[in-house]
């Protein structure tokens, strides 16, 4: 995440637009109601009853009758009721922080970039550094990665440190490497490696995962206001796509704080469940054992996030074999197997989840050995995740079946990277790419999210992706790898029930039943019905939370 100084005397407005009317027993009638279980079961009906403390009272049917004296009716004007939106996958504080710094996630060029850059220095004078996000030179068609001299050339005088799209690297100009007092001297860092220019020990500007802490003493910290903003402006987007709900992934104790003073001030709108980033903030923020859940339900931190490689698009996500790309290089373990071991076994000892990133077919190969000899000491219900599940040896995919494993994937990825992981792994080996299908049939549990600010947060383009494994332009042709497609009621299973499984919050929401949170999302289509493009339009014309309605559509 990038680490800056804002001024936040916007904050107070911000949080006014997020507004909601007081709980009161509420009838919305007239919809076109749909609720869906983990194992797909669907229930439809037309209206929903409310309580008084925002739980649902009752689903009605067309000829049920309805309460008499309701305090509130809410006519739904026939449109689509689905519950609210589980992203399994983001990263709250990132998507906030995107919104407020440079963002590059739209360039499709170095030149493009460059010229975002420089307008958006000379637009801030005022910023020490110029911090951003969303590169990714797999996008321009750059073939390798940029230099600090391409930074150089339209901001030399201030430092430049930006983000790649995946979280995984950072692009600098030569006056943050100088800030940073990085030189051609400077060693690599464990489980990171520096870029380097051609022939020389220089340092070309780009730094991959552990590599990136070079610069964590020299940027700015956010202040606490800098850090309500975000999460207000993170919020506000996420309500617009529907998600009512969120698994944050990699929560620092400045996060968590920033999430309680939020829910202690009225200005918690989604639910988050939280996993702390490492054992330190987790020990931190739950101390003894995984929280209570918080403000009715909307934030609780029971489990903690692990690395252990990095991403394929920067080519750290450890392989068995060598990149087709790269031949020497097979990806960056950032742990050793006892390493990890230790991690996940000093969470599970006192009952927090864990959820470990693993991208190659090697950290999930070693992720799965991991999860079947911790599971012989740690017993019960424990719900290991295997966080993206990338690249699967097709061999160990039988293995997702066993000890209630969850594959938390993200189906948007498959659509973005269906290009390089081709160019990264040689069409020999992409029958364990993105196996969404092949992981549920092994019995793995499916939880589909985002990896918000890496991806945009819409559901609705996930669910369009999983039925047809297309992009936004209909490409490819029939789909790639369209064996690996799911039905629609899996793929919306996995963005409600399942998301809410996966983060041990079922019976309090996910589904649309009795005695469950009222969180809902008033849509324009039927997403069982319509086609993948049309599902990529769909309008979310109200967001509801716990029986409160927090975002309306503009008319316009």
């Amino acid at each position: 995440m990038p680490k800056f100084r804002l001024f936040a005397a916007a904050l107070a407005g911000l949080i006014a637009l997020l507004s909601a009317s007081v709980h009161a027993d509420t009838l919305v009638d007239n919809i076109q109601g749909i609720s869906v279980d983990r194992e797909g079961k669907v229930t439809r009906f037309t209206g929903i009853w409310i309580d008084n403390n925002g739980r649902i009272k009752q689903l009605l049917a067309r000829g049920d009758k309805r309460p008499e004296h309701p305090a509130y009716v809410v006519d739904g004007k026939g449109e689509y009721v689905l519950p609210g939106l589980i992203d399994s996958h983001l990263h709250v504080m990132g998507i906030g922080f995107a919104l407020l710094t440079l963002d590059l996630s739209d360039t499709t060029s170095l030149a493009e970039a460059q010229a975002k850059i420089k307008a958006y220095a000379a637009a801030n004078p005022d910023h020490r550094w110029i911090l951003g996000s969303g590169w990714n030179q797999e996008k321009w068609g750059l073939g390798r990665f940029p230099t600090a001299a391409e930074i150089d050339s339209v901001v030399p005088d201030r430092p430049v440190l930006l983000e790649r799209a995946d979280g995984h690297a950072q692009w600098a100009n030569s006056a943050a490497m100088a800030a940073a007092g990085i030189t051609a001297k400077t060693a690599d860092v464990p489980a990171g490696h520096i870029e380097r220019l051609p022939g020389s020990r220089q340092p070309a500007g780009v730094f991959v995962d552990g590599a990136v802490s070079l610069f964590d003493k020299v940027v700015p910290e956010p202040r606490p206001a800098d850090r309500d903003l975000a999460l207000a402006k993170a919020q506000q987007l996420l309500l617009s796509y529907g998600v009512t709900a969120a698994a944050d992934m990699g929560t620092t104790i400045e996060d968590w704080q920033s999430f309680r003073r939020a829910g202690d001030s009225g200005g918690l709108r989604i639910r988050i469940m939280s996993y702390a980033l490492g054992t330190k903030a987790m020990e931190l923020i739950g101390g003894p054992g995984p929280t209570p859940w918080l403000y009715n339900d909307k934030l609780h931190m029971g489990g903690v996030k692990l690395y252990l490689d990095g991403a394929l698009g920067s080519r750290g996500a450890w392989l068995k074999e060598p990149y087709s790309d790269d031949p020497k290089n097979t990806g960056l373990p950032r742990l050793t197997g006892d390493q990890l071991r230790n991690l996940m076994s000093r969470a599970a000892l006192d009952h927090f989840q864990v959820a470990v990133h693993s991208i190659g077919d090697a950290a999930n190969a070693e992720m799965l050995d991991a999860i079947d000899e911790l599971s012989e000491t740690y017993k019960g219900d424990r719900r290991w995740r295997i966080e993206h599940a990338q690249i699967v040896d097709p061999a160990d995919i039988p293995r997702f079946g066993e000890h209630g494993i969850i594959a938390s994937m993200q189906p948007t990825h498959q659509t973005s990277d269906r290009l390089m992981a081709e160019a990264r792994l040689g069409p020999d080996r992409l029958g364990g790419a993105y196996a969404w299908r092949s992981i549920a049939a092994a019995g793995g549990h499916l939880a589909f999210g985002s990896d918000a600010p890496v991806e945009k947060p819409d559901p609705f383009a996930g669910i369009a992706a999983a039925i047809s494994r297309t992009d936004a332009n209909g490409e490819p042709f029939g789909g790639w790898m369209p064996q690996e497609t799911v039905t629609r009621e899996t793929a919306l299973a996995a963005y409600t029930a399942g998301g809410a499984w996966a983060g041990f919050a079922e019976g309090r929401f996910g589904e649309l039943k009795p005695g469950e949170w009222a969180d809902f999302v008033i849509v324009d289509r039927d997403p069982l019905l319509a086609s993948p493009e049309q599902i990529r339009a769909t309008h979310v014309l109200q967001t509801w939370v716990g029986g409160e309605k927090f975002y309306e559509a503009s008319a316009n």
